[in-house]
């Protein structure tokens, strides 16, 4: 299966879990509580109110070489945004793509998601864990701060 024929299909329409592929084509689905849904929206809501430009927006599917992967929330610039904004999947992942912790991820899942955005040339990688404290990381190395929005806070309150 491919993430085109996942949007396509109706009995995966309105589920209440969030819907990645792996990379054989299986769809794998995560559960999402209310707090996971509350702590995404703050991050949006800080990243548009942080940046200049570009735009902020939830569940951003990820053409990665192990499947289709699905940020939580993502930032990307006016400039990428033009790329990917018809895509079904983005081919180049958004510039700083952000995961928020949930009971069901394991430190490696969030890894390999880590490594596999920065191969679709993600700037950023933004690890939110259930408490509402961020960790910041680029390609080479864990950041005390993001340098894409150096303003943005390293917990957030809920």
């Amino acid at each position: 299966m491919n993430w085109q024929e996942v949007c396509a299909n109706p009995n995966l329409k309105n589920l209440p879990f969030k819907i990645e592929l792996n990379e054989y084509g299986q769809v794998v689905m995560s559960p999402m509580k209310v707090f996971h849904s509350l702590l995404q929206g703050k991050i949006e809501k800080l990243l548009s109110r942080c940046a200049n430009s570009g735009e902020a927006f939830p569940e951003c599917a990820i053409h990665t070489r192990k499947g289709t992967k699905v940020a939580d929330v993502v930032w990307v610039s006016d400039e990428r945004l033009q790329q990917i904004k018809h895509e079904t999947e983005c081919s180049i992942a958004p510039e700083i793509c952000i995961e928020v912790l949930s009971d069901s991820n394991t430190e490696k899942e969030m890894l390999e998601k880590r490594q596999l955005y920065f191969q679709q040339q993600a700037k950023e990688f933004w690890l939110c864990d259930q408490q509402g404290n961020v960790r910041f990381f680029n390609p080479q190395t864990e950041l005390l701060h993001s340098e894409l929005m150096p303003q943005f806070p390293k917990h957030i309150d809920v």
